[in-house]
């Protein structure tokens, strides 16, 4: 599988967990797309740092080719999807009152 489908797979799987699983609907809201753009240029300065070192390098079959910030573009529709998946689940635990010591 290419980084390419993963990362479609991470978005579609992180998409349907907000919309249809834990029904936080994040993407719907003004205050999610406020906090993603403020979190961007972190990912973009981490992917710039990690790739201009060499510490993580994309094969060219298995990406598209196209690049920002030195990573592959699919690596924002990654990042995406773990950001998106990560606040769902932190909402959808706290209104279940979820604590890790129960």
């Amino acid at each position: 599988m290419t980084y390419t489908a993963l990362a479609l797979t991470a978005l579609a799987l992180a998409l349907a967990l907000d919309l249809f699983i834990v029904k936080t609907r994040l993407v719907t809201r003004k205050a999610f797309w406020t906090s993603y753009a403020i979190l961007l240029p972190f990912q973009l300065l981490t992917n710039w740092w990690l790739t201009s070192r060499n510490i993580v390098m994309y094969s060219s079959h298995t990406i598209l080719g196209a690049r920002l910030a030195g990573a592959p573009l699919e690596d924002l529709l990654f990042g995406f999807a773990l950001i998106l998946s990560t606040l769902a689940l932190w909402i959808y635990w706290g209104r279940r009152g979820f604590s890790p010591e129960k």
